[in-house]
């Protein structure tokens, strides 16, 4: 063979070579592809899919909460929250400055904490911004930078129901009040949708809805907004006018145990806690606040008198000097009221007459009726923090304890606890539980209702409690008269303890009212602590307060006098 045939074999040979691995490459692309479009569609499908579909929450709004009437009292409106992808973010200090600038922020400070959160892809940047103001951020359509849209609470009536209604955080979480009692009911269901990204984070197309958000139940709350704002209003000047260190109003449906209003001092804004300092002030001290009830608790002593059998209305106790000792501890009245009947040891608040009446029939009628009434048990409300009282069970009563017990001392109650046993006498002896939520008439015909005291017992006290509000007949309590209304109600006045034991010049000042007495639709409790000043008495200081605000509850409620005074008749004289 020639070298010129040997050459052109070897050409031809490396080009059938290069022809044939060219053929093989398209085979195998063929085949990968075909292999692709056949056996792995489905998963490259989705990888793709992965990549560019991505599934968001929807967000649920939290359930309306109003009052009896529909007056909104806590609603979640739409913000937006601006979150990055710091992997994207760090280090671009143009993007960085955009965001400080319209967040109002320092950009040294968010610089940091984004290089600090790196290797995240997750971070708010500023939450619950007004839609207006995160939009003009977004329109910069800056890399890494996305919205967020979320619900935020907001609470119409600021601080005149702030401790009732209470507050959530910043994932619309209940975090006191009745928003933290009842979460599970209010919050939401989130939802999820599905949405094609682009490859910088950015939505550009809705797929479908996979899950819609389910928003929240609303609450409506048994509070009557026209009585809260009136009771916290009169509440508040009382309790700036006495210096006191804080007070309580609560005011309860006598016929179904509704509570109609309920407020405190000092109070707080809901909407501004970030300078908080004394988180005391978010106390529900209506519920939470235990206290000595003092002379309020000679109504129920007397009551378990009449019940013995061993006394009566007309029955005479002999009150003088004004003073006894007892085991070496001296207890006294305000002044020497002499013998009274067993009526006038409550016009008079006597705690000689009540501690005399107590030793007659013993500690335990006293203690059984006050258990009975509610005391030192929980009223059941779920309100966070509730404390039941204490109603004290020793052994042995000695009979310091027995007298002490007869006039409000050596047991404590909170003001709800006060007002619910006070519905007892208002209603004929029928004990009911109290209630935060409005009650239909289905709900009312099915409350569970105990008699406690027969009615005839429940009239006689109260009476006796109306003689407490006339001074006419004797009452200290006339600053608590509503014209053109039949009042009933019993002062208290207690001693508060401090570290050596009972400061003889700090006082709790009470005082409870049925009205109107001829038929009581409401039982009102006003307590103010450790009032500043020379008075300090139930009767100057808490009964004022429950006479404005039961003032206007029977004008708002429309409820009919009962004492009209008679008009004379006139005489037209002829000449």
């Amino acid at each position: 063979m020639t070298e010129s045939r040997v050459r052109n074999f070897a050409q031809q040979w490396r080009l059938y070579l290069v022809l044939l691995v060219m053929l093989l490459c398209l085979v195998a692309i063929g085949w990968k592809v075909s292999a692709l479009h056949i056996m792995e569609r489905d998963f490259l499908q989705g990888q793709g899919d992965a990549r560019a579909i991505r599934e968001v929450p929807l967000v649920a709004n939290r359930g309306l909460i109003t009052d009896r009437n529909g007056e909104p009292l806590a609603v979640s409106t739409p913000v937006k929250s601006i979150w990055i992808n710091p992997k994207q973010v760090a280090g671009n200090r143009a993007t960085i400055n955009v965001l400080a600038e319209e967040l109002d922020l320092n950009a040294e400070v968010l610089a940091v904490n984004i290089e600090k959160n790196a290797g995240k892809e997750f971070l708010y940047i500023k939450r619950r911004l007004p839609p207006a103001d995160a939009d003009r951020l977004l329109a910069h359509k800056l890399d890494g930078v996305y919205e967020q849209l979320e619900y935020q609470r907001f609470y119409p009536q600021g601080e005149v129901a702030a401790h009732l209604i209470g507050t959530s955080d910043v994932d619309d979480i209940g975090q006191e009040g009745l928003e933290l009692t009842y979460d599970h009911w209010l919050r939401g269901i989130p939802g999820k949708r599905q949405v094609v990204r682009d490859r910088r984070g950015h939505i550009i197309e809705e797929l479908n809805t996979l899950q819609p958000a389910q928003p929240g139940k609303n609450l409506e709350l048994s509070i009557d907004f026209r009585l809260q704002n009136i009771a916290y209003k009169e509440l508040k000047e009382e309790f700036t006018k006495r210096r006191a260190k804080a007070a309580t109003v609560v005011v309860l449906d006598a016929d179904t145990g509704e509570v109609l209003a309920m407020a405190n001092q000092p109070s707080y804004n809901p909407h501004n806690k970030a300078n908080m300092t004394d988180f005391s002030v978010m106390r529900n001290r209506a519920i939470t606040d235990i206290f000595e009830p003092g002379s309020t608790i000679k109504a129920f002593t007397i009551a378990a008198a009449l019940e013995s059998g061993l006394f009566t209305p007309e029955t005479v106790i002999e009150t003088g000097p004004g003073w006894m000792m007892i085991n070496g501890k001296e207890i006294k009245d305000i002044r020497n009221y002499g013998t009274l009947t067993v009526e006038k040891v409550i016009t008079k608040s006597s705690n000689i007459g009540s501690s005399k009446i107590a030793f007659e029939i013993g500690p335990e009628p006293i203690k059984d009726l006050l258990e009975r009434a509610g005391f030192g048990h929980a009223t059941g409300t779920g309100f966070p923090g509730e404390q039941s009282g204490v109603l004290p069970s020793p052994q042995r009563w000695s009979r310091i304890e027995i007298a002490t017990l007869s006039y409000g001392y050596g047991l404590s109650t909170s003001a709800l606890q006060l007002a619910q046993a006070y519905s007892i006498i208002a209603d004929g002896g029928i004990k009911k539980p109290v209630s935060l939520l409005k009650l239909d008439e289905a709900a009312v015909a099915q409350l569970p209702r105990e008699r406690v005291l027969s009615e005839l017992i429940t009239s006689q006290v109260l009476t006796a409690l109306e003689t407490v509000v006339e001074p006419e007949r004797g009452g200290s309590a006339g600053e608590a008269r509503v014209p053109f209304y039949r009042v009933a109600g019993k002062t208290g006045t207690a001693h508060v303890v401090g570290e050596f034991g009972y400061e003889a010049n700090l006082h709790n000042s009470l005082f409870v009212g049925l009205i109107p007495a001829s038929n009581p639709k409401l039982v009102v409790v006003v307590v103010v602590n450790e009032p500043k000043g020379d008075e300090h008495y139930g009767g100057q200081v808490a009964a004022p307060v429950f006479s404005r605000i039961a003032a206007g509850a029977m004008r708002i409620l429309n409820i009919a006098p009962d004492n009209i005074p008679a008009i004379a008749p006139m005489e037209i004289s002829r000449r």
